[in-house]
This record gives C-alpha cells, structure tokens and sequence, in this order.
C-alpha cells in the first residue's frame, strides 16, 4: 500500500464541525476526543476531492473514490484519506505579528506520517522531553521582544537550541520552490510544551458571530445570532493519504496520487460557509524525496 503526506494550508477561515459546543459557542469544529486538539475528518476532504473530479469528469473518478451509493457493493474506492491532524497554529504574538505555533506532540504525530510516506531526514524528536517554554529558530526568529516570546498574556523563554531543523524540513515541503514563505516560516516558528499548546489549540481559535436579518424589518431575526467556531487563516493541518488499488479498479497507486495532484493545482474549499468565504485552502501533496 501506498502512502503520501498531504498539507492543508488554509488561507480563510475553516468551520469543520462536528465537535461538541460548550458554553457560548453553537457550533463547534470538529476535536480529537483524547487531546482537544482541532482536526478536519477525512471523509470531508475525501468528499471534497470526489466533488471536484466528477465536475471535471475524470475518469478514474469511479476507480479512485467508489461506485455511487447504489452501486456501492461493487467494489471500494482505491484512495484512502485520514483525518487532517494539526501542525501549525497561528496565534498572536506581540513581536512579528503572528507565529506558527506547534509543540512535541504534534512534531511526533507528523514525522509518523512522514516515516509512513516514505520521506527522508526528519528531524529527530529525542530532545524533546526537555522543552519548558519554547523553542525559536534563533537568528532567523522575528518573535522575541526583549528577549522573551509574548503571546497574548503569556510570556515564554525561548531554549538554546534552535527549531530551524524543523522549519527547513517543513518548509521545503509545504512551501516548494518558494523562499518567501520558507523564510516566513524561520522568522515564525515557535515549538512550545505540549501543555501550552494545549491551552492555544481551546482559546487561540476563531469564534465569530453570525446573525440573519429579518428581510422586512432589517434587523437581526428572532433567535437568528449564533456562535461559531473556526480554524484560524494560515493553520496548517496534515492528511496521510493511502491507495490501496483493489483488483476491480483500473488504477494503479501512481495513478491514485496523479488525480489528487490534478484536483490540488487550485485551492480547495473544506467545511461549511462556502458562501460567506469560509474553508479555502491550498493542498500540497509532499514531495516523494522529502527535498
């Protein structure tokens, strides 16, 4: 079985919901269970990819994602596509505007699925354990000021060792052959404990209020305002894609990822509120190489 990483780059805001509403918010996204940690299900990003390749009328589009539902007995689709899994957040911070923010967990999660898709020269994870604060990419970051990473109301002590292994790594793969964003990314990248990205990932999310108008009075409808929660523009999200070709499918696995390359030259649209400009991302399937 074959098996490719896949980033989702959002560049507006994305309402994935599903997940469980507390206190003021009416629509929640969508929430790992076990670490509260914001995700985008793979059936939705799946959904997405068969949408746009019966409106260009692919023909492996049958192969690849599976008969229609009445004729879905025949056989299975031969793309298999997991759950988007958090990597990066941006969150404010007082120096270089925002940061990408990730932590332990999130790094170990993602060189996982790295391992699984056969890239190369991922950073190692061993002096992790001993991460207090947080952790910049030294003389490229544009975080510190006076010498301190403030977000919000927390100020954090950046280590002695550098995160730039890892912004070269995920650079190069989410930003190919573009040195602006490579470079953005060093100038960004804040690796902080797991715990503190535990509080970014509740509180470091967007909630908007949304309301419907009565049309004849043009004021808010009774009961019409509501709470919703988003995925911040510029969250970065990775999705391991397998193919898995069975016998009835005339595809082989480079013809699976061919299709997904040719529906991901444009940006995609993931989750609800279309209309109103929510869920355009941009997706980059990861090179192969890992170069």
């Amino acid at each position: 079985m074959s098996a490719r990483l896949m980033f989702l780059h959002a560049l507006s805001p994305v309402h994935a919901g599903t997940g469980q509403s507390l206190g003021a918010i009416d629509l929640a996204i969508a929430r790992d269970r076990a670490t509260d940690m914001p995700y985008i299900p793979g059936s939705s990003i799946k959904g997405t990819l068969r949408g746009l390749a019966q409106d260009k009328q692919h023909k492996d589009t049958i192969a690849v994602f599976g008969p229609e539902t009445a004729e879905a007995s025949e056989h299975s689709g031969s793309l298999v596509v997991g759950d988007a899994n958090l990597l990066l957040l941006p969150v404010r911070s007082v120096a270089g505007t925002f940061a990408w923010v990730t932590s332990p967990l999130l790094l170990a999660r993602f060189a996982r699925d790295c391992k699984e898709a056969g890239l190369k020269d991922i950073p190692g994870l061993s002096d992790m354990a001993a991460l207090q604060e947080c952790r910049t990419c030294k003389d490229e970051t544009r975080l510190l000021a006076q010498g301190m990473v403030i977000f919000e109301d927390l100020d954090l002590k950046p280590t002695s060792i550098s995160a730039t292994p890892w912004a070269d790594f995920i650079g190069k793969l989410l930003f190919p052959g573009d040195d602006f964003w490579q470079a953005a990314l060093k100038q960004k990248l804040c690796i902080v404990h797991d715990d503190i990205m535990a509080f970014f990932a509740r509180h470091a999310v967007d909630v908007s209020a949304r309301i419907r108008m009565n049309p004849e009075t043009h004021t808010v409808a009774k009961g019409a305002l509501w709470y919703e929660e988003n995925l911040p523009a510029e969250a970065v999200l990775t999705s391991l894609l397998l193919a898995a070709p069975p016998k009835k499918a005339k595809v082989d696995a480079q013809g699976v990822f061919k299709l997904v390359q040719e529906m991901t030259q444009t940006s995609i649209q993931l989750g609800g509120n279309a209309t109103v400009g929510r869920g355009r991302c941009r997706a980059v399937l990861a090179n192969q190489g890992g170069k």
